[in-house]
């Protein structure tokens, strides 16, 4: 009888942990990004309502990321503490919790806290899967592995957009309830439920995964250990050097840009392209178009990556692209045209982002691990302050300002502002760099 090479049942442990996690996963991450940004939707109708100037929603948009950026580090130091399970379902039942809140919003005040409140709540939910992983997978793997689990980005925006749509065309005065009320409600309710299921569903590792053999848990662990000890021959990082690294506080700054893209057209382009004249369910229709053809660009190009094992290009080529688009069609006249050019802004934002994370996790290990990926993704999501709000503040006073003619103006330079910035972060990881050593052949 043959015997079965060690590296033969990792790759199959490795697939069979593939089809266990990630789906799950992204589900997971599907609601929570759904009740991150759903507030882009809601502002159809809940901003008229609530009589809320475009400056006003931006910053309270984009405030979730003050926050987020606060409780980001200590929420991925206690997940390594306690375990994934325990703490990904208490941010998930939390974060549920305060999601429906949103229906009690009576104003600016009510309006910021809720969403502070959200920030906090839902702090080291990302980060601590993007640490999870790499108790499962080496360095070699990550790309394709994050890719697979981040598509749940563009999908939760694609498939989330004609739903929330939906509730808002039929909903409104249900219970006496407005439509962006029962948004906020029926979104939150699954985050709440998957909680529970974290809880019973997830291992902390393959050491506690009963479905695993004892020979896929010795081939996995090997396999991590092996890149793990790969890693730290070329250099290791207490946590304290880790948060202080100008290496990550560059990835930081990276990310930073790229985020600023990802949300403020997240948050701006249902009423962008609700501005196109479509009603409220054309525009959920048209809105998921971008983010279902980045959903199928995503994981091939992470793929990619991985086979080639570049890491450096792909995150910048998508990312300069990315500007390049947002910008190209923030000045196009023609509705079709500015959104094939805002599709290619949406297609290269989302492509950059699953191999970028193997920037950080290929240098950091253990604690530095744990508090490396929070700090980056911590003040990564700043830009998910600076995006919204940026747009919001520029479309209320780009004119009196001089710094547009028109309306049409304003709308164009604030899309193109998220664009320069996507280029910059394109840019500054050609001049960081990548040290492929960091990465173990293991796979």
């Amino acid at each position: 009888m043959l015997e079965i090479a060690p590296s033969q049942i990792a790759a199959s442990a490795s697939r069979k942990i593939a089809s266990r996690l990630i789906p799950f996963l992204i589900v997971c991450y599907f609601i929570s990004y759904l009740d991150r940004v759903n507030l882009g939707f809601a502002a159809l109708t809940f901003s008229k309502d609530l009589a809320l100037t475009a400056e006003i929603f931006g910053l309270g948009a984009g405030i979730f990321f003050a926050g987020y950026f606060l409780f980001e580090v200590p929420s991925n130091l206690m997940l390594q503490k306690v375990g994934a399970r325990i703490w990904i379902a208490r941010i998930m039942v939390t974060w549920g919790i305060v999601s429906a809140a949103m229906a009690l919003v009576k104003g600016p005040s009510s309006f910021y806290l809720v969403r502070f409140l959200l920030g906090l709540a839902e702090a080291g939910f990302f980060p601590g899967i993007i640490l999870y992983l790499t108790y499962w997978w080496t360095s070699a793997e990550r790309a394709k592995i994050v890719g697979l689990f981040m598509v749940a980005i563009p999908l939760s925006s694609a498939i989330g957009a004609p739903i929330s749509s939906w509730i808002l065309n039929t909903m409104g005065g249900v219970a006496g309830l407005a439509g962006w009320q029962w948004l906020f409600i029926l979104e939150a309710l699954p985050a709440i439920i998957l909680g529970v299921v974290v809880f019973f569903y997830l291992d902390d590792g393959p050491q506690q995964a009963n479905w695993l053999t004892d020979a896929e848990k010795s081939a996995v662990l090997s396999h991590l250990e092996a890149d793990r000890a790969n890693r730290e021959a070329v250099r290791t990082y207490t946590l304290g050097q880790a948060l202080t690294n100008p290496r990550v506080i560059g990835l930081a700054l990276v990310y930073f840009g790229v985020v600023v893209g990802l949300y403020g057209f997240g948050f701006w382009i249902p009423q962008i392209v609700k501005g196109f004249g479509l009603t409220i369910g054309q525009t959920g229709f048209a809105v998921a178009a971008p983010y279902l053809i980045s959903a199928l660009a995503m994981v091939p190009w992470a793929r990619h990556s991985d086979a080639t094992r570049e890491r450096v290009w792909h995150v910048a080529l998508p990312a300069i692209l990315g500007g390049l688009g947002l910008i190209v069609g923030a000045y196009m006249k023609d509705p079709l045209l500015a959104m094939a050019a805002m599709t290619v802004g949406s297609v290269g934002t989302f492509c950059a982002l699953p191999t970028f994370w193997t920037l950080p996790t290929a240098m950091l290990t253990g604690a530095a691990a744990a508090g490396g990926i929070a700090l980056i993704n911590a003040i990564g999501n700043l830009g998910g302050f600076v995006g919204p709000y940026l747009v919001g503040w520029i479309k209320d006073n780009a004119i009196s300002a001089h710094l547009a003619a028109d309306q049409a103006s304003a709308n164009a330079l604030a899309f193109a502002v998220l664009g320069a910035f996507m280029i910059g972060a394109g840019v500054l990881t050609l001049i960081l760099g990548h040290d492929p050593a960091l990465e173990s052949k293991h796979a």
